[in-house]
């Protein structure tokens, strides 16, 4: 009865539309009042959650990130990146892809890259005589690269859950998040050719130099980021504090386009978002311990290997089972509360922790651009200003490009583990 009613506030929470956050609390604080368990419990809970080291990077990174974009880093990037895919067909379409691919390597959240590379790239799309759908479409999609590459507010949670490192969480989501966007690319060049996208002229080597001494300032601090963690000079908290001071002083002194007056905004703009993720954190940590407490998580792997104990054939549930919770709700929030459940059975099977922890990251990235809950697809259809049903139909061969990459990482680990076992120590 009491787990009941945890999951039908849950339910109902999400069913009229209150934030993950506040369904995960009102869940937790109902199932605590039913059950008589002293409501003392939850702000231990919520505390326990939150109150670990590898956190603190979250607003570092956060800050650094806005720090970057209101310093000039989004309109270089987006030259850089026409300089270099803007002449082939479809070329403003490849540009969005792989600007997102640099640009998510400095922010490492897709709804910043969704609305920082969006308003920008979305209306010159729009100008230059691509459909509005097609335009939301690809900058939906292509966001969800920034929070595979390094850095990642994700892949932090998960080095924080399940006590894997950071810096190999990073490296390991390299070479898949590189992956999906030269598909997706790959794919925006197919649709371009059929439907007779536009395309620019070749600028020449001269404006691909200059173009790229102007982004290398914002380029170079993801090599700083992880060079700090995997030399062992830096704690993935320190790297975020250096790298906020390195974007700070990018900003103001070399790009000269971030107002000083303006860095107090931005601060505080950087903590609201940084407690709205640390207060996610927190209620979800209690309905994780709900969940511990009511051995759900180890029902749920009883289950599965009733069912089945082949490996592929456990990888193929996960993965349906991650697709469909990212459908509904927010990233990390279903990190929390899914990811060690999901990883004790991962390995009961023999599957590596830094292997499944990639695909797990990777597969709800994807739900954010899943209706119907994807916030990058709302973000995107917003600033198109178009209603977000042509959109989810023009993202659908994105989709299907993105699943099978995730299919290839799932199902070919080295993906995901080669580059973590050459680079890290």
């Amino acid at each position: 009865m009491d787990v009941f009613i945890l999951f039908a506030v849950f339910i109902g929470g999400l069913i009229v539309g209150l934030p993950v956050a506040i369904t995960l609390g009102l869940s937790s604080l109902a199932y605590i009042l039913v059950a008589g368990i002293p409501p003392v419990v939850m702000p231990q809970k919520m505390y326990a959650g939150m109150d670990v080291f590898v956190l603190l990077s979250i607003p570092g990174f956060i800050l650094a990130g806005n720090l970057m974009n209101r310093g000039g880093i989004t309109h270089r990037i987006i030259r850089f990146a026409q300089a270099l895919v803007g002449w082939i067909k479809g070329g403003l379409g490849l540009t969005n892809i792989s600007a997102s691919m640099l640009f998510g390597g400095i922010t490492g959240t897709a709804v910043a890259d969704a609305a920082s590379i969006g308003g920008v790239m979305i209306p010159g799309m729009k100008k230059a005589g691509y459909p509005g759908d097609f335009s939301a479409a690809v900058t939906a999609a292509s966001s969800t690269v920034g929070p595979i590459i390094p850095p990642s507010v994700p892949m932090i949670i998960v080095g924080a859950l399940s006590g894997i490192s950071v810096g190999q969480m990073f490296l390991a989501g390299a070479v898949p998040g590189i992956l999906m966007g030269v598909c997706m690319m790959v794919t925006a060049y197919i649709i371009a050719v059929r439907k007779n996208f536009p395309h620019q002229p070749w600028q020449g080597a001269g404006e691909v130099a200059r173009s790229f001494g102007g982004a290398v300032w914002a380029l170079a601090m993801t090599f700083l980021i992880v060079y700090g963690l995997l030399s062992g000079l830096s704690t993935p908290t320190e790297t975020a504090i250096v790298a906020s001071v390195y974007a700070f002083v990018v900003g103001a002194f070399i790009y000269r386009e971030l107002p000083i007056r303006e860095v107090p905004k931005i601060v505080v703009d950087s903590a609201v978002s940084a407690a709205g993720i640390l207060v996610l954190v927190g209620f979800a940590n209690v309905f994780g311990w709900i969940l511990v407490s009511e051995r759900i998580p180890q029902a749920i792997a009883d289950g599965v290997l009733a069912i089945t104990d082949n490996k592929f054939l456990v990888i193929l549930l996960i993965n349906i089972l991650l697709l469909f919770v990212g459908m509904f709700m927010e990233t990390i929030a279903a990190l929390i509360i899914l990811f060690v459940p999901l990883l004790s059975l991962a390995q009961a099977v023999g599957i590596e922790p830094l292997h499944f922890a990639t695909f797990a990251v990777l597969n709800l990235m994807i739900g954010l651009t899943t209706p119907p809950v994807g916030v990058c697809l709302f973000v995107c259809a917003g600033i198109a200003r178009l209603p977000l049903a042509p959109v989810v139909v023009a993202i659908l061969p994105f989709l299907f490009t993105n699943i099978l990459v995730l299919l290839a990482v799932s199902y070919f680990p080295p993906l995901a583990t080669w580059l973590p076992s050459v680079l890290a120590p």
